[in-house]
């Protein structure tokens, strides 16, 4: 019977209302914010509305969880940092000297004077001078010295081995140590630029691990990436040093256990230091900006008790002695100690201005980074790119939206409204979901909402037109209607489940904007699957509770494909694998011979976007930046419909100067500098900048994500279905990449990050349709048990004609859409999606069946039918 209980009812529509309660604050985007930054103040202690004005804003009440705007939507900087984990070791091995002296020297009648041989490459040496006989002794000292390593990996480790080499004792830091002092300074490093980030106030940073050793940081609204980098690139490390001397020269031996360190204040003046600070600022628990009693800017500081103790028990010792404060291996001061200095506090003074004072306490306020950074990715969105980007998605979204509304409609009347009605609630439920989990939208990540839209209607599609395959048997429109949703359910869950494959190896080997289009994409999947299967089936039930009508889905509509179909596939299946063998051949060749033009993601370097009033001459930007030799440099205009007549655009690519730097700081400042000269009102919209590390890892995690799609597929089919079935199906997808790649490197478009993620879609987009044809193809071997295997596929492929064609038709004009109204920024990317749906059906119908036809099927009729639904248990709802 055609009903769905009461508590399924209601289950349903509770939980499409808590989806479009939870979807609401985005529709008021500007407000909500405001409500939310007023709450954080409030919290912080801040100056903020009054409750009244704050509930005027967004009811308390109400949820106010918003989905996060990426920097190509917001504007700010981007920049993925590895932290140089390899300097702590050094560091840490150096700060062991004081203790091993110190331990020695009371077994100095035994082992005779040491003397310290240097600390490199991570091994700190330590020499016997007259009494090398007793090195084993010495060592066996020095090794009770060792501690256990504080992890979980390190159980039953020391952090520390000592070897010994004639009469030296070395001294090196253990594997477990370096594992867990690799995992202590990375979380150390986080922490730190979470709170100088936050110092700043910025809103919605982004700041998380990335692999073993490098963090992301996004800040939406901030000016660009080198103001980012000048708020956490310093390492503010700062020390109180015993002072051995003072010298002119720089190349002056210190001796060992001690460093020469230029002073800041007085040029030409260097400073010899012990190495082992007395305190480190690690033992800082505040600093603020302040006053010398000469009313110059300085910053106050205080000590933990710890600190304050060592910092006492020193000065208390050196009266009379000079101490060097020094930050960032430079000296700002070194006073000389008037008295014992109790309670742990004290100031620092130097040139400072009051900006670099308030800025310096900031930094150590926050506290020292414990390793330095090396920048591999950065990148400067700017407020007015991501405006035209926000604007140009939400055309884009509209008009892809009303297409596909319109034609479902068209399609198929009253069923086709019902569609919508849930297709508009998929939408919400998408919102809804990603403000809940805080995913940050982007560029990549509005596209994949528009494949939604697109896609959403491909199982509301295999429902009706089972349904109205149903109706041609005369069951009664009940009957119809209740066989159509429970034999669509298998080839739902197949097809849903290889995209969702692919969006899940997307989120694990991706990043930034396209593990943002595999979230969405992956949310898409869930939320359409349980608007078609539930939330139009109810809407039917209830429609045909009241009408109780003859008939179904059998009125005047419009159709791609006649009712019923009988095209031979088959008569030229030689012909269908000779025009894919030769245009892969094709693409192959261009491939090889031409490339592909890598954007600044695989090739490294730097982009930046500009924007003018005058008219571009690429002649005036190529004599502009050309004498600053720095050698391969591509300038091309950006051409877009949606531009007026006082928008020029150019894209100018600059190649990494080393191979292991990226473009610097200082360089990408000449280039600006430069332009404007020739073009005083160029505006440089975005720049970003790529290290030739990270591209080559880009190329590699790109590739092994491909392969993993595919081999992932590969799998999933071959246990759903025969091992010859896996094979068309793989074998088609190679098609469709192969085509792809051919297509970018035949017409020399961008081929970036982006595209990978394009390139995955149509992977699943691809066997979405392949799956759909196996799945009917599986059902009529059974069904037909004595006709040949050519005539079953026809009979598959006719029967599900309507259905393909519906589907590609409703998602190419999701595409068109955002192709022709969402920019060119993501314009690459659209053109990879409406060519993959293209090669993506044409593979479905005649690569993957024709393989099937030519590998054979084993027809073992011993099997249970599987192919109605079951295995994935009867959804009555």
């Amino acid at each position: 019977m055609l009903q769905i209980d009461l508590w399924k009812r209601i289950s349903i529509w509770f939980l499409v209302a808590v989806g479009l309660l939870l979807a609401l604050p985005n529709a008021f985007y500007t407000r909500v914010e405001t409500h939310n930054d007023a709450v954080a103040a409030i919290e912080a202690g801040a100056e903020a509305p009054s409750l009244d004005e704050k509930a005027a804003l967004w009811p308390d009440w109400l949820p106010s969880s918003l989905v996060n705007l990426g920097l190509d939507l917001r504007g700010g900087a981007h920049l993925l940092a590895e932290v140089k984990v390899q300097d702590v070791y050094e560091t840490r091995i150096e700060s062991m000297w004081p203790e091993i002296r110190d331990l020695l020297r009371e077994e100095r009648d035994r082992v005779g004077p040491i003397r310290l041989q240097g600390v490199q490459d991570g091994v700190l040496r330590v020499g016997l001078v007259e009494k090398p006989d007793e090195i084993e002794y010495a060592a066996s000292l020095v090794r009770g010295l060792a501690r256990p390593v504080t992890s979980l990996t390190g159980v039953n480790a020391s952090d520390i081995e000592v070897a010994t080499d004639g009469a030296n004792i070395l001294v090196t830091l253990s594997e477990a140590e370096k594992r867990a002092t690799d995992e202590r300074t990375l979380r150390q490093a986080l922490e730190i630029v979470r709170r100088r980030i936050d110092e700043v106030g910025t809103r919605e940073p982004t700041i998380q691990r990335q692999g073993s050793d490098r963090i992301l940081i996004q800040v939406p609204g901030i000016g660009s990436a080198a103001e980012l980098k000048e708020i956490i690139g310093t390492t503010a490390q700062l020390t109180f040093q015993p002072v051995v001397g003072r010298t002119t020269n720089p190349d002056e031996r210190a001796g060992p256990g001690n460093e020469v360190v230029p002073s800041l204040d007085e040029e030409g003046v260097y400073y010899i230091l012990e190495t082992a600070p007395v305190v480190s600022g690690e033992e800082l628990v505040d600093a603020q900006p302040d006053f010398d009693q000469n009313g110059r800017p300085a910053v106050a500081f205080r000590f933990n008790p710890t600190g304050a103790r060592k910092f006492g028990d020193y000065t208390g010792e050196n009266i009379g002695n000079p101490f060097a404060i020094v930050l960032d291996n430079e000296v700002i001061s070194a006073p000389v100690i008037q008295a014992h200095i109790a309670g742990g506090s004290g100031i620092i003074t130097g040139r400072f201005t009051v900006e670099e004072s308030t800025q310096l306490a900031v930094l150590l306020r926050a506290g020292a980074l414990p390793a330095g950074l090396e920048f591999l990715e950065e990148r400067t969105i700017g407020p007015e790119l991501g405006a035209d980007s926000i604007e140009a998605g939400k055309i884009a979204c509209i008009a892809a939206f009303a297409l596909v509304l319109v034609f479902m409609f068209a399609a198929y009347g009253l069923f086709g409204l019902f569609a919508n009605i849930a297709l508009i609630i998929n939408v919400g439920l998408i919102f809804g979901l990603l403000s809940v989990i805080g995913a940050t939208l982007t560029l990549p990540g509005i596209a994949g909402i528009v494949l939604t839209i697109g896609m959403a209607v491909d199982a509301n599609v295999l429902i009706f037109e089972r349904i109205r395959e149903e109706m041609r048997t005369a069951r009664g429109p009940a009957r119809a209607i209740e066989l159509g949703y429970e034999r669509a359910l298998s080839s739902i869950a197949d097809a849903n489940i290889t995209t969702f494959i692919t969006a899940m190896i997307l989120f694990v080997m991706g990043s930034g904007p396209v593990r943002g289009f595999s979230i969405t994409l992956g949310l898409g999947i869930i939320t359409s699957v349980f608007t078609a299967i539930y939330v139009t089936r109810l809407l039917v039930v209830m429609w045909f509770e009241r009408k109780r009508p003859k008939t179904v889905l059998q009125g005047r509509t419009l159709r791609l494909v006649p009712g019923q179909t009988s095209f031979d596939f088959f008569r030229r299946w030689k012909i269908w694998l000779g025009i894919s063998g030769v245009l892969i051949v094709v693409a192959i060749g261009s491939f090889l011979m031409q490339g592909l033009n890598y954007g600044i993601d695989f090739r490294g370097g730097t982009t930046i976007r500009t924007e003018s009033a005058q008219a571009v001459d690429i002649g005036t930007y190529r004599d502009a930046i050309q004498p600053l030799g720095l050698g391969d440099i591509s300038i091309t205009e950006v051409f877009d419909p949606t531009f007026g007549p006082d928008k020029n655009v150019t894209m100018i690519r600059v190649q990494a100067q080393d191979e292991q730097e990226a473009v610097s700081a200082d360089i990408i400042a000449r280039i600006e500098s430069e332009l404007q000269k020739a073009i005083p009102d160029v505006a440089f919209t975005s720049v970003e900048s790529v290290g030739p590390k990270v591209s080559g890892e880009l190329i590699q995690t790109a590739a092994i994500a491909v392969i993993l799609a595919i081999g992932a597929v590969l799998i999933y089919i071959w246990l759903r279905f025969e091992w010859q079935f896996a094979v068309g199906a793989v074998v088609a997808l190679v098609h469709d990449v192969a085509l792809t790649i051919g297509i970018f490197s035949e017409l020399q478009i961008q081929f970036d990050l982006a595209i990978i993620a394009a390139l995955l879609t149509i992977v699943g987009y691809s066997l979405n349709d392949t799956v759909v044809v196996f799945d009917r193809v599986r059902e009529n071997l059974r069904k037909y048990k004595k006709i040949t295997l050519s005539e079953v596929l026809n009979i598959s492929i006719n029967e599900t004609l309507s259905r393909t064609t519906m589907t590609s038709v409703t998602t190419l004009l999701a595409l068109v859409a955002l192709y022709f109204l969402g920019g060119d920024v993501i314009r690459g990317f659209v053109f990879a999606m409406i060519w993959g749906v293209i090669v993506g059906t044409y593979s479905s119908v005649f690569v993957a069946s024709t393989m099937l036809l030519w590998l054979g099927v084993k027809r073992d009729w011993s099997k249970t039918n599987a192919s109605a639904g079951t295995q994935f248990g009867d959804i009555d709802a």
